[in-house]
């Protein structure tokens, strides 16, 4: 490949990345898609693609519907052992950011939706919300008519708008706020504080640290507020599962504020928040450290504010 097609691929890597990443939930697989795109662009006759942008595009959709639909993805995710991989606010891989239904599609609760979608609907989703692309070239995409990309589109924004929650996008010092007297109730002990700061639908799910090969999820707000109180305790324990004495800090990941704990500067735990009209609506934790990989990549590359709590 002559240098000019390899810069011409590099140029929209980002972009790929951050479609690929919508579709999949994991950055991890998303780089992998990339990769293979890259060299199929590197065999492909370059001379009779016309728009190599949409070229790649469809390419990259493609090998995540591919992934999507293979026996091993669908066990995994049919056993309910499937979470986002979590990805700090300015990781290129969120990509476009300019419009709210850019924000929310990578955020937890709708990569999480996505789910309950089927691959093509998703695919369908991403293309036309968040990059934009026309019917007619989404058809063309997926070798589907125009009409089911216009039906499975409806369909896809029908589900997300029934699971958004009210209040709209949160201030960030507003978020920081309520993180703030979050964690100040969880570290006091008392449970009727924490509740105080949950909505009647609250929810948590958490990865567990990988102990058990399966998610953790609760619901109401005592059980939620319980959990938190207890997971926010620091023990001798949960030290040594850490490996040491993290700092605290508040944090963004995929557009919701967050608690990060460090611990010489790799992230071994995050807890991301949902808040919805000033209460916290949705909480959803990671301590599996191949779920951090890229997440405490990114801190190392990030300048952080000063921690929240500096010895856990």
């Amino acid at each position: 490949m002559d240098s000019a097609a390899a810069d011409r691929f590099e140029a929209g890597r980002a972009r790929l990345s951050s479609l690929a990443y919508r579709l999949l939930g994991s950055a991890a697989d998303a780089e992998d898609v990339v990769q293979d795109a890259y060299l199929r662009w590197h065999a492909a006759d370059r001379e009779r693609i016309g728009v190599p942008e949409a070229w790649l595009a469809k390419v990259v959709t493609n090998l995540c519907l591919d992934r999507l639909r293979s026996a091993p993805v669908r066990r995994e995710r049919a056993a309910g052992t499937w979470m986002p991989e979590p990805l700090l606010d300015g990781d290129p891989m969120l990509g476009p950011a300019d419009t709210f239904e850019q924000r929310e599609s990578v955020s937890l609760a709708v990569l999480t939706l996505m789910e309950r979608l089927s691959p093509v609907e998703r695919a369908v989703y991403v293309l036309r919300e968040v990059f934009s692309y026309r019917h007619s070239e989404i058809s063309a995409m997926l070798d589907i008519s125009e009409s089911a990309s216009q039906q499975h589109v409806h369909r896809a924004r029908r589900r997300v708008a029934a699971a958004r929650r009210g209040g709209g996008e949160v201030a960030p010092a507003s978020a920081r706020k309520v993180l703030e007297e979050f964690l100040a109730a969880a570290s006091s002990g008392r449970t009727d504080r924490l509740v105080a700061l949950l909505t009647d639908d609250a929810t948590v799910i958490s990865d567990g640290a990988g102990l058990t090969g399966k998610l953790w999820r609760y619901e109401s707000p005592e059980r939620v507020a319980a959990l938190m109180r207890t997971a926010f305790k620091p023990t001798p324990a949960k030290r040594r599962l850490a490996g040491g004495s993290p700092t605290i800090h508040i944090g963004q990941v995929n557009g919701w504020p967050a608690v990060l704990a460090v611990l010489e500067d790799r992230i071994v735990g995050a807890v991301a928040f949902e808040i919805s009209d000033g209460k916290v609506a949705a909480l959803h934790g990671f301590a599996a450290a191949e779920r951090l990989t890229r997440l405490s990549g990114m801190w190392q590359r990030h300048e952080s504010d000063a921690p929240v709590i500096d010895r856990w």
